[in-house]
Protein backbone atom coordinates (compact mmCIF):
# COMPACT_ATOMS: atom_id res chain seq x y z
CA UNK A 1 0.00 0.00 0.00
CA UNK A 2 2.79 2.46 0.85
CA UNK A 3 4.58 2.07 -2.49
CA UNK A 4 1.34 2.51 -4.46
CA UNK A 5 0.46 5.61 -2.47
CA UNK A 6 3.89 7.21 -2.95
CA UNK A 7 3.78 6.63 -6.70
CA UNK A 8 0.21 7.94 -6.96
CA UNK A 9 1.20 11.05 -5.02
CA UNK A 10 4.23 11.67 -7.22
CA UNK A 11 2.12 11.30 -10.35
CA UNK A 12 -0.43 13.74 -8.98
CA UNK A 13 2.06 16.46 -8.05
CA UNK A 14 4.10 16.12 -11.24
CA UNK A 15 1.59 15.28 -13.97
CA UNK A 16 -1.64 16.45 -12.31
CA UNK A 17 -4.59 14.24 -13.31
CA UNK A 18 -4.72 11.44 -15.91
CA UNK A 19 -5.88 12.27 -19.48
CA UNK A 20 -9.64 12.74 -19.69
CA UNK A 21 -10.05 9.76 -22.02
CA UNK A 22 -8.54 7.47 -19.36
CA UNK A 23 -9.83 9.21 -16.23
CA UNK A 24 -12.25 7.06 -14.16
CA UNK A 25 -13.81 10.16 -12.54
CA UNK A 26 -14.48 11.63 -15.99
CA UNK A 27 -16.16 8.34 -16.89
CA UNK A 28 -18.28 8.69 -13.76
CA UNK A 29 -19.32 12.16 -14.88
CA UNK A 30 -20.32 10.82 -18.30
CA UNK A 31 -22.35 8.09 -16.63
CA UNK A 32 -24.20 10.73 -14.61
CA UNK A 33 -24.96 12.94 -17.64
CA UNK A 34 -28.03 10.92 -18.76
CA UNK A 35 -29.55 11.39 -15.32
CA UNK A 36 -29.37 15.17 -15.79
CA UNK A 37 -31.11 14.95 -19.16
CA UNK A 38 -34.13 13.06 -17.87
CA UNK A 39 -37.43 14.97 -18.06
CA UNK A 40 -38.92 16.29 -14.85
CA UNK A 41 -41.05 13.72 -13.07
CA UNK A 42 -42.99 13.46 -9.82
CA UNK A 43 -40.72 14.20 -6.80
CA UNK A 44 -41.20 10.68 -5.35
CA UNK A 45 -40.24 9.07 -8.66
CA UNK A 46 -37.19 11.33 -9.03
CA UNK A 47 -36.13 10.52 -5.47
CA UNK A 48 -36.35 6.77 -6.15
CA UNK A 49 -34.61 7.07 -9.50
CA UNK A 50 -31.82 9.14 -7.98
CA UNK A 51 -31.41 6.60 -5.18
CA UNK A 52 -31.11 3.68 -7.61
CA UNK A 53 -28.66 5.64 -9.76
CA UNK A 54 -26.56 6.53 -6.72
CA UNK A 55 -26.44 2.92 -5.54
CA UNK A 56 -25.58 1.64 -9.01
CA UNK A 57 -22.82 4.15 -9.70
CA UNK A 58 -21.09 3.99 -6.30
CA UNK A 59 -21.25 0.23 -5.84
CA UNK A 60 -20.63 -0.36 -9.55
CA UNK A 61 -17.48 1.79 -9.51
CA UNK A 62 -16.13 -0.01 -6.46
CA UNK A 63 -17.00 -3.44 -7.87
CA UNK A 64 -15.45 -2.75 -11.28
CA UNK A 65 -12.28 -1.52 -9.60
CA UNK A 66 -12.12 -4.62 -7.42
CA UNK A 67 -12.71 -7.02 -10.32
CA UNK A 68 -10.10 -5.28 -12.45
CA UNK A 69 -7.53 -5.59 -9.68
CA UNK A 70 -8.36 -9.25 -9.07
CA UNK A 71 -7.92 -10.16 -12.74
CA UNK A 72 -4.89 -8.01 -13.52
CA UNK A 73 -2.20 -10.34 -12.15
CA UNK A 74 0.33 -9.31 -9.52
CA UNK A 75 2.35 -6.84 -11.59
CA UNK A 76 -0.72 -5.57 -13.42
CA UNK A 77 -2.61 -5.07 -10.17
CA UNK A 78 0.23 -2.92 -8.82
CA UNK A 79 0.20 -0.66 -11.89
CA UNK A 80 -3.60 -0.53 -11.98
CA UNK A 81 -3.84 0.33 -8.28
CA UNK A 82 -1.37 3.19 -8.72
CA UNK A 83 -3.32 4.51 -11.70
CA UNK A 84 -6.74 4.27 -10.05
CA UNK A 85 -5.48 5.84 -6.85
CA UNK A 86 -3.82 8.64 -8.83
CA UNK A 87 -7.14 9.35 -10.54
CA UNK A 88 -8.85 9.86 -7.17
CA UNK A 89 -6.58 12.77 -6.12
CA UNK A 90 -6.39 16.32 -7.48
CA UNK A 91 -3.83 18.26 -5.43
CA UNK A 92 -1.93 19.74 -8.36
CA UNK A 93 -5.12 20.32 -10.33
CA UNK A 94 -6.57 22.32 -7.44
CA UNK A 95 -3.34 24.26 -6.95
CA UNK A 96 -3.15 25.10 -10.66
CA UNK A 97 -6.76 26.31 -10.75
CA UNK A 98 -6.17 28.46 -7.67
CA UNK A 99 -2.98 29.92 -9.14
CA UNK A 100 -4.84 30.78 -12.33
CA UNK A 101 -7.34 32.76 -10.27
CA UNK A 102 -4.60 34.43 -8.23
CA UNK A 103 -2.88 35.69 -11.36
CA UNK A 104 -6.15 36.98 -12.80
CA UNK A 105 -6.94 38.89 -9.62
CA UNK A 106 -3.39 40.25 -9.31
CA UNK A 107 -3.77 41.64 -12.83
CA UNK A 108 -7.32 42.90 -12.03
CA UNK A 109 -8.56 40.84 -14.98
CA UNK A 110 -12.16 40.28 -13.94
CA UNK A 111 -13.26 38.30 -17.04
CA UNK A 112 -10.33 35.90 -16.65
CA UNK A 113 -11.11 35.52 -12.96
CA UNK A 114 -14.74 34.73 -13.66
CA UNK A 115 -13.72 32.13 -16.23
CA UNK A 116 -11.21 30.59 -13.80
CA UNK A 117 -13.88 30.13 -11.12
CA UNK A 118 -15.91 27.83 -13.36
CA UNK A 119 -13.23 25.16 -13.06
CA UNK A 120 -13.47 25.23 -9.27
CA UNK A 121 -17.15 25.39 -8.33
CA UNK A 122 -20.68 25.64 -9.69
CA UNK A 123 -21.33 29.16 -8.40
CA UNK A 124 -22.38 31.62 -11.14
CA UNK A 125 -19.40 33.98 -11.50
CA UNK A 126 -21.00 36.46 -13.94
CA UNK A 127 -21.90 39.06 -11.30
CA UNK A 128 -19.12 38.44 -8.77
CA UNK A 129 -16.62 41.13 -7.83
CA UNK A 130 -12.88 40.54 -7.40
CA UNK A 131 -13.37 40.15 -3.65
CA UNK A 132 -16.16 37.62 -4.15
CA UNK A 133 -14.08 35.70 -6.69
CA UNK A 134 -11.17 35.52 -4.23
CA UNK A 135 -13.49 34.39 -1.45
CA UNK A 136 -15.24 31.75 -3.58
CA UNK A 137 -11.85 30.37 -4.64
CA UNK A 138 -10.59 30.14 -1.07
CA UNK A 139 -13.82 28.40 -0.06
CA UNK A 140 -13.57 25.94 -2.95
CA UNK A 141 -9.89 25.14 -2.33
CA UNK A 142 -10.43 24.58 1.38
CA UNK A 143 -13.51 22.38 0.83
CA UNK A 144 -11.80 20.42 -1.93
CA UNK A 145 -8.81 19.79 0.31
CA UNK A 146 -11.21 17.32 1.90
CA UNK A 147 -13.11 16.15 -1.18
CA UNK A 148 -10.12 15.66 -3.48
CA UNK A 149 -7.26 14.82 -1.12
CA UNK A 150 -8.11 13.78 2.44
CA UNK A 151 -11.37 11.87 1.87
CA UNK A 152 -10.15 9.65 -1.02
CA UNK A 153 -7.05 8.75 1.00
CA UNK A 154 -9.17 8.12 4.11
CA UNK A 155 -11.37 5.61 2.27
CA UNK A 156 -8.38 4.08 0.49
CA UNK A 157 -6.79 3.47 3.87
CA UNK A 158 -9.95 1.77 5.15
CA UNK A 159 -11.13 -0.15 2.08
CA UNK A 160 -8.42 0.05 -0.56
CA UNK A 161 -8.96 1.29 -4.10
CA UNK A 162 -12.66 0.17 -4.17
CA UNK A 163 -13.29 2.43 -1.17
CA UNK A 164 -11.64 5.41 -2.86
CA UNK A 165 -13.63 4.79 -6.06
CA UNK A 166 -16.89 4.46 -4.09
CA UNK A 167 -16.20 7.81 -2.45
CA UNK A 168 -15.26 9.56 -5.70
CA UNK A 169 -18.44 8.28 -7.37
CA UNK A 170 -20.60 9.62 -4.52
CA UNK A 171 -18.75 12.94 -4.49
CA UNK A 172 -19.03 13.34 -8.27
CA UNK A 173 -22.76 12.63 -8.13
CA UNK A 174 -23.18 15.22 -5.40
CA UNK A 175 -21.20 17.79 -7.40
CA UNK A 176 -23.36 17.26 -10.50
CA UNK A 177 -26.89 16.80 -9.13
CA UNK A 178 -26.72 17.08 -5.34
CA UNK A 179 -28.03 20.61 -4.92
CA UNK A 180 -31.29 22.55 -4.70
CA UNK A 181 -33.24 23.52 -7.81
CA UNK A 182 -33.77 21.40 -10.92
CA UNK A 183 -32.12 18.30 -9.43
CA UNK A 184 -33.46 18.65 -5.89
CA UNK A 185 -34.99 15.18 -5.72
CA UNK A 186 -32.77 13.39 -8.24
CA UNK A 187 -29.72 14.35 -6.23
CA UNK A 188 -31.06 14.13 -2.69
CA UNK A 189 -29.79 10.59 -1.98
CA UNK A 190 -26.38 11.43 -3.46
CA UNK A 191 -26.18 14.62 -1.40
CA UNK A 192 -27.05 12.82 1.85
CA UNK A 193 -24.58 10.02 1.09
CA UNK A 194 -21.86 12.57 0.37
CA UNK A 195 -22.63 14.33 3.67
CA UNK A 196 -22.32 11.03 5.52
CA UNK A 197 -19.08 10.02 3.82
CA UNK A 198 -17.48 13.39 4.56
CA UNK A 199 -18.35 13.57 8.27
CA UNK A 200 -14.92 12.33 9.38
CA UNK A 201 -12.72 13.49 6.44
CA UNK A 202 -13.90 17.12 6.68
CA UNK A 203 -12.98 17.31 10.35
CA UNK A 204 -9.74 15.47 9.72
CA UNK A 205 -8.99 18.03 7.00
CA UNK A 206 -9.51 20.82 9.53
CA UNK A 207 -7.04 19.14 11.90
CA UNK A 208 -4.45 18.70 9.16
CA UNK A 209 -5.00 22.27 7.99
CA UNK A 210 -4.48 23.49 11.55
CA UNK A 211 -1.14 21.68 11.67
CA UNK A 212 -0.23 23.10 8.26
CA UNK A 213 -1.12 26.58 9.50
CA UNK A 214 1.15 26.12 12.50
CA UNK A 215 4.03 25.01 10.26
CA UNK A 216 3.45 28.07 8.05
CA UNK A 217 3.37 30.36 11.12
CA UNK A 218 -0.23 31.39 10.58
CA UNK A 219 -2.46 32.52 13.50
CA UNK A 220 -3.72 29.09 14.54
CA UNK A 221 -5.59 30.38 17.60
CA UNK A 222 -7.68 32.70 15.46
CA UNK A 223 -8.25 29.96 12.90
CA UNK A 224 -9.53 27.51 15.49
CA UNK A 225 -11.70 30.20 17.10
CA UNK A 226 -13.40 31.08 13.79
CA UNK A 227 -13.83 27.39 12.91
CA UNK A 228 -15.47 26.54 16.22
CA UNK A 229 -17.73 29.58 16.02
CA UNK A 230 -18.72 29.64 12.34
CA UNK A 231 -18.49 26.09 10.98
CA UNK A 232 -22.24 25.47 11.34
CA UNK A 233 -23.24 28.53 9.32
CA UNK A 234 -22.91 26.80 5.96
CA UNK A 235 -25.68 24.59 4.60
CA UNK A 236 -23.30 21.64 4.40
CA UNK A 237 -22.66 19.92 7.75
CA UNK A 238 -19.04 19.37 6.70
CA UNK A 239 -17.73 22.11 4.40
CA UNK A 240 -17.91 24.76 7.12
CA UNK A 241 -15.04 23.19 9.09
CA UNK A 242 -12.18 23.65 6.59
CA UNK A 243 -13.73 26.82 5.16
CA UNK A 244 -14.13 28.61 8.48
CA UNK A 245 -10.69 27.45 9.60
CA UNK A 246 -9.14 28.84 6.40
CA UNK A 247 -10.94 32.15 6.98
CA UNK A 248 -9.40 32.45 10.44
CA UNK A 249 -5.93 31.30 9.41
CA UNK A 250 -5.83 33.73 6.48
CA UNK A 251 -7.53 36.56 8.34
CA UNK A 252 -10.25 37.07 5.72
CA UNK A 253 -14.02 37.14 5.59
CA UNK A 254 -15.61 34.43 3.45
CA UNK A 255 -19.22 35.07 2.57
CA UNK A 256 -21.83 34.01 0.05
CA UNK A 257 -24.63 36.42 -0.75
CA UNK A 258 -27.78 35.73 1.25
CA UNK A 259 -26.28 32.52 2.63
CA UNK A 260 -23.50 32.82 5.21
CA UNK A 261 -20.50 34.80 6.44
CA UNK A 262 -17.44 33.11 7.96
CA UNK A 263 -15.10 35.37 9.89
CA UNK A 264 -17.44 38.31 9.38
CA UNK A 265 -15.21 40.68 11.35
CA UNK A 266 -12.12 39.98 9.24
CA UNK A 267 -10.79 41.75 6.14
CA UNK A 268 -12.11 41.06 2.63
CA UNK A 269 -10.03 38.52 0.65
CA UNK A 270 -7.73 39.46 -2.23
CA UNK A 271 -5.00 37.89 -4.36
CA UNK A 272 -2.54 37.96 -1.43
CA UNK A 273 -4.95 35.97 0.72
CA UNK A 274 -5.34 33.55 -2.17
CA UNK A 275 -1.56 33.14 -2.28
CA UNK A 276 -1.70 32.22 1.41
CA UNK A 277 -4.47 29.71 0.69
CA UNK A 278 -2.34 28.05 -1.99
CA UNK A 279 0.52 27.65 0.49
CA UNK A 280 -1.93 26.23 3.02
CA UNK A 281 -3.38 23.82 0.45
CA UNK A 282 0.05 22.55 -0.60
CA UNK A 283 1.19 22.02 2.99
CA UNK A 284 -2.08 20.30 3.94
CA UNK A 285 -1.80 18.02 0.93
CA UNK A 286 1.75 16.97 1.75
CA UNK A 287 0.84 16.37 5.41
CA UNK A 288 -2.10 14.21 4.33
CA UNK A 289 0.10 11.88 2.30
CA UNK A 290 2.82 11.82 4.94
Amino acid sequence: MAAELVLAFLLDVTLSEPPATLHPVVWMGRAIAPLKRMPTRAPALELALGGVYTLALTCGSALLGLLALLHAGRAGAFVLEVFLLWSCFALKGLYRAGEQMRRALAAHDLPAGREALMSLCSRDPSALSETELAGATIESLSENASDSIVAPLFYYTLFGVPGALFYRAANTLDAMVGYHGRYEYLGKVAARLDDLLNLIPARLTALLMTLAGALLRMPVTRGVHVALRDHARTESPNAGWPMALAAGLLGVRLDKRDAYALGAELAPPDDRALHGMLRLLACTGVLTFV
